[in-house]
């Protein structure tokens, strides 16, 4: 069983910056792929961006790609999502998740493991 903790969310400006961090309770974390979503009041969640096991690939969604940037330390068992130029369409609770399959994909449907989310506010 992997247990996910995020951290870093928060309040914020637009323009500003944030930088979100998911702590894993495993020793294999290096094996897992990682991915963050986020969910917005009234709408459904959706992918941000995603990591393979060794940081060898990312992607990020269009409505992300050149603000965020993912990332993962798997001396810490921790993976990042640093996130500027915030825009009040960023506000949403963030989570992250992980695949056991290493590969860091954009659909949630291939992750096995979820935090719990921390909330991401941008206002204008």
């Amino acid at each position: 069983q992997v247990q996910l903790v995020e951290s870093g969310g928060g309040s914020v400006q637009a323009g500003g910056s944030l930088r979100l961090s998911c702590a894993a309770s495993v020793r294999t974390f290096g094996r897992y792929g990682m991915g963050w979503f986020r969910q917005a009041p009234g709408k459904e969640r959706e992918f941000v961006a995603a990591i393979s096991w060794n940081g060898g690939s990312t992607s990020y969604a269009d409505s992300v790609k050149g603000r965020f940037t993912i990332s993962r330390d798997n001396a810490k068992n921790t993976a990042y999502l640093q996130m500027n130029s915030l825009k009040p369409e960023d506000t949403a609770l963030y989570y992250c998740a992980a695949d056991q399959w290493g590969l860091g994909r954009r659909l949630q449907g291939e992750y096995d493991y979820w935090g719990q989310g921390t909330q991401v506010t941008v206002s204008s």
